[in-house]
């Protein structure tokens, strides 16, 4: 094992099996290396000396939930559901057995699974009030793939939204780094330097936050000041696009969490003002996936259109809208 990276060797120990189970014990702190964490890079040498934690193990208690879902795809290895809109993906603090996962194990016991966590088969997520496409991984060969394609940004990911304002430009890419914000632990903000501008380069990254890049482009432009995008995700932090559209002075229609509802004074159309208070929840909607697929290495691609507790106020607001 000597040169190789400490991620890959620990995946051939029988007992870990697969590089996304070597990653969740490095990013638990459960490996040591002569006595000190180290990253998954880090290139084995001669003599060095391994500790390894691995969790006990524990039953699942996880509760199924029988609710149909809309699955787009399936096979052995992995599932392409269209995830509705008010459906936490999967279990958190006061959604133990209402979320997608609980769907999912009532409708096959083929999930990964890792070390028995409560999120089987998730490789990646949306927002509870996002509608829109989502791939689950059957057994830990496809997530340990699928999570892969992710983190090397070459899975295709288009969003659409439907915001209060509008962008100097038709298109363009919004870039920075994205952490908690300060004061409010529901939301997250981009982080700026001393002079309080956003930190928009990774010349000199800061200490925390995650680098975030979404590139967007106009659809449809009003002349009530909404505006209808295309939004494609380089990558996928928490609250991405929201927080980007929303610091760039157009947030998501009914995304009030980041100020939306103080701009709906600014729609110039009353009809228009109107319809938009009607919005349930956020238009915000994960309209096209594209991946390999993790045994065959076919190029797999999928579209969903707005669903119908959207459609309806969008085509009031939109006209002909895709």
């Amino acid at each position: 094992m000597i040169g190789l990276r400490l991620d890959k060797a620990l995946s051939l120990i029988p007992e870990i099996s697969s590089r996304s189970r070597a990653e969740y014990l490095l990013n638990q702190d459960r490996v040591l290396v002569n006595g000190e964490v180290c990253k998954s890079s880090y290139k084995i040498k001669s003599g060095d000396n391994f500790e390894i934690s691995l969790p006990e193990a524990v039953a699942s208690t996880l509760q199924p939930l029988d609710i149909k879902l809309d699955i787009i795809f399936e096979d052995k290895d992995l599932i392409v559901v269209n995830k509705p809109a008010g459906l936490v993906v999967h279990p958190a603090a006061g959604h133990a057995n209402d979320t997608l996962v609980n769907a999912l194990i009532a409708h096959t016991k083929d999930l990964s699974m890792k070390f028995g966590e409560d999120r089987p088969g998730i490789v990646h997520r949306i927002d509870r009030d996002t509608s829109g496409l989502l791939v689950i991984a059957k057994n830990d060969k496809a997530h340990e793939h699928l999570a892969q394609q992710f983190k090397s940004r070459s899975v295709h990911r288009n969003y659409l939204a439907v915001c209060i304002g509008t962008p100097a430009r038709t298109d363009g890419i919004i870039e920075s780094y994205l952490a908690r914000h300060v004061s409010d632990r529901k939301k997250y903000a981009s982080l700026q330097d001393s002079e309080r501008r956003i930190i928009r380069t990774q010349d000199d990254p800061p200490e925390t936050g995650k680098w975030a890049v979404t590139r967007f482009k106009i659809i449809k432009r009003l002349p009530s000041g909404i505006t209808y995008l295309q939004l494609k995700l380089e990558t996928g932090r928490t609250h991405q696009i929201r927080v980007h559209l929303a610091e760039a002075g157009m947030p998501i229609i009914a995304d009030d969490l980041y100020g939306a509802d103080k701009k709906i004074k600014n729609i110039q159309n009353s009809q228009f003002k109107e319809v938009v208070k009607q919005f349930p929840r956020f238009a915000l909607h994960a309209a096209e996936l594209g991946f390999i697929h993790p045994t065959t290495g076919k190029n797999l691609s999928f579209k969903v259109p707005w669903p119908n507790d959207l459609a309806p106020l969008l085509k009031q607001l939109l006209g002909d809208f895709e």
